[in-house]
């Protein structure tokens, strides 16, 4: 998608229509497209607007309307994965959407879960170990086992 064209070329193709100058004069002389100096003329005419508008899609959601049944989803079972979400979203709401959407519901709201908290530091072993050796056939990210 390409951006907006400048609000000062806006202006002045809206003010050489209205001095007079057809939509066709006026979109040859600035190198707009005809319909595109026409549009800005009537929503200028209609609503007295001559900014660009936001471009895209409105960003909502298709679980913004189920946003108090996934909230209490959660609320009533906070261990609930998200594929578990979206099966009782299709069976209890007729709704079919996968994971990364309802993460993406839930990350725009600030709601994170980790499965498991980190532990704390133990006396007796280290949380992780040394990089392996050349040769060695333990991996670099296991923890020793005591």
């Amino acid at each position: 998608m390409s951006r907006s064209l400048s609000s000062d070329l806006r202006s002045r193709v809206i003010s050489a229509i209205e001095e007079g100058l057809s939509t066709r004069e006026a979109a040859r002389r600035f190198r707009i497209g005809i319909a595109t100096a026409g549009s800005w003329y009537r929503r200028c005419r209609q609503t007295g607007e001559t900014v660009a508008r936001k471009q895209g899609q409105p960003s909502r959601s298709k679980l913004d309307p189920y946003e108090g049944f996934i909230l209490g989803l959660i609320e009533d079972a906070p261990d609930m994965t998200l594929a578990e979400i979206a099966e009782r979203l299709m069976s209890q709401h007729g709704v079919q959407v996968v994971g990364s959407t309802i993460w993406m519901f839930l990350d725009k709201r600030g709601i994170t879960f980790k499965k498991r908290r980190r532990m704390p530091a133990n006396s007796n072993a280290p949380m992780s170990c040394a990089p392996a050796g050349t040769g060695s056939t333990t991996s670099q990210t296991s923890t020793p086992l005591n």
